[in-house]
């Protein structure tokens, strides 16, 4: 009976965690698309609901009442599994993402191993969901998606180190507390700043959305794909991006750490302050898909290895060499 009890309480803290995901990514699809209509001087969807809200509601009933079409030359079961494995490392990651000091899922030391083992890990549904379809278009997408996600994911670590420098622990908890005095965005943000474009590459968003490139790939990686599997990618894609946009609020904004402390600001729960990070960040995301062109590929890889890749390991040599020099490295 115990065990029945446990196993119905661990289901409970996962829910917990992963049904307000899932609600915010269809909350965050609408705002995507309410913002580059702003920017654009259009209306975006304003008639489903009050203000459209329901748009994004009734959008996933399409997909899931849609057909779901096999392509007969594909390698069925790998055809499947693509959109699973995506959307499935997309919600797994949120298991440590610590939204105050008492509400975390897993609370583990290696916390920020864990988000980047499972963020690399990602890249293996874009590839499955290209080869598998057996056409050229998608299976060029999805070797697109593997060279650029394998490239910005080295520069993300760099970057990273520069944070563990500062804090001396892997537990994403403690870097938030270690920013109470001032938070890791004004010491490093030229480490911020590459850390936001890098998550645009990361997760495939314009300017750096070459994997589903329109003008040359059709739909990229996604081209065979209908219905239900379809709305999986993209579900997988935007969990994906709230993930980003978390984590940067976590390393550089001070996680759910009020700007500053004063009384006025104790009235917001914790929580809120990270949403609302969360929510700054994606704003910027959006704004960027709305303004900026696209990239050319060889100009995504250059800037990934021969900008950021460089610029990233001198800073690491200057914050450590500053810590070191004014004996400021954290000791446990």
């Amino acid at each position: 009976m115990e065990y029945i009890v446990l196993l119905f309480s661990e289901i409970y803290k996962i829910l917990y965690v992963l049904i307000p995901v899932l609600v915010s990514v269809a909350m965050i699809v609408w705002l995507d698309r309410r913002i580059w209509a702003f920017v654009q001087k259009r209306r975006g969807p304003n008639v489903v609901g009050p203000f459209g809200l329901f748009q994004t509601l009734a959008d996933a009933l399409k997909y899931i009442f849609k057909e779901i079409i096999i392509p007969a030359s594909s390698n069925k079961i790998i055809f499947i599994l693509a959109p699973i494995v995506t959307m499935t490392l997309a919600l797994i990651a949120w298991a440590v993402i610590p939204f105050s000091e008492d509400y975390v899922l897993a609370d583990i030391n290696v916390g920020i191993l864990y988000i980047f083992a499972i963020s690399s890990l990602g890249v293996y549904g874009i590839i499955m969901g290209g080869w598998a379809s057996n056409s050229k278009y998608p299976f060029l997408g999805s070797v697109r998606s593997a060279a650029q996600m394998v490239s910005y994911e080295v520069s993300i670590g760099v970057i990273i180190i520069n944070v563990l420098l500062c804090v001396g622990s892997l537990n994403l908890s403690d870097i938030v507390l270690a920013q109470e005095k001032i938070w890791f965005v004004i010491p490093l943000f030229p480490m911020f700043v590459i850390f936001f474009i890098s998550s645009l590459a990361e997760t495939n968003r314009p300017p750096f959305d070459l994997p589903e490139a329109e003008a040359e790939l059709v739909a990229g990686y996604q081209t065979e794909y209908s219905g239900m599997m379809y709305a999986m990618f993209w579900l997988g894609e935007y969990a994906n991006i709230l993930l980003m946009c978390a984590l940067g609020s976590i390393l550089f904004l001070g996680g759910w750490l009020a700007p500053m402390d004063i009384p006025l600001f104790d009235i917001v729960p914790p929580p809120a302050w990270l949403i609302l990070k969360i929510l700054f960040l994606f704003v910027l995301f959006a704004l960027i898909k709305a303004i900026v062109p696209r990239y050319r590929y060889d100009q995504l890889m250059k800037l990934g290895w021969k900008v950021f890749l460089p610029f990233s390991l001198i800073w690491v040599v200057l914050t450590s060499g500053y810590l070191l020099y004014f004996d400021l490295l954290p000791v446990y």
